[in-house]
């Protein structure tokens, strides 16, 4: 597997670009999201990417970042979804979007990518719910990265069933300092009240 490529950037041909290594010049499919990233023709570019093995061709995807590739690779685990739809979602939406939208239920936004009608954008946010939490960098209300502790208690809220959505909301609620176990008994005492 070829999982990132460094080289200079040799054309633009979206959503193709062609970049060089070692001699060779490798064209990868790229969603709009990392064209708009890319440095001018003849720089330097790094993409994380994702080859696809098919009966009639090798194709190499490529992506800004780790995150983007991670959420192309669980857009393609959905039945129905193909890696031109995937793409297609990546330029249409950011991860954290995506994720937003996942976690929201919100076909809506879903809708508004070309390719996407409303039985894929439902079939989407039903095999990719709590599939992305990993890729989201969660935030307490002042928009610090929470601490491990923090990532403790959400990953014990959603053991026990709850949403992302729904353990995010009573972790970024509860006041700074508290032990793991004390963080997770107020915020499951918050989530019975609803």
């Amino acid at each position: 597997m070829i999982g990132r490529i460094t080289g200079t950037l040799l054309e633009l041909s979206p959503p193709t670009v062609c970049i060089q290594t070692g001699g060779l010049g490798y064209e990868v499919d790229v969603p709009m999201s990392t064209l708009y990233k890319l440095p001018a023709v003849g720089q330097t570019v790094t993409l994380y990417t994702h080859l696809a093995i098919r009966e009639d061709a090798h194709v190499l995807y490529g992506f800004s970042t780790a995150a983007e590739r991670s959420a192309f690779r669980a857009l393609i685990k959905v039945s129905g979804i193909g890696a031109r739809t995937a793409l297609s979602v990546l330029s249409g939406l950011s991860v954290d979007d995506l994720i937003e939208a996942i976690d929201q239920q919100e076909t809506g936004r879903l809708i508004k990518v070309p390719g996407i009608g409303k039985k894929t954008a439902e079939r989407l946010l039903l095999e990719l719910r709590d599939k992305l939490t990993p890729l989201a960098n969660p935030t307490h209300a002042g928009g610090s990265p929470t601490s491990h502790a923090g990532n403790d208690v959400l990953n014990a809220l959603q053991a026990l069933g709850y949403s992302a959505a729904e353990a995010r909301r009573a972790n970024n609620a509860l006041p700074e300092g508290l032990s793991v176990s004390e963080s997770i008994r107020q915020a499951l005492k918050a989530l019975s009240r609803g």
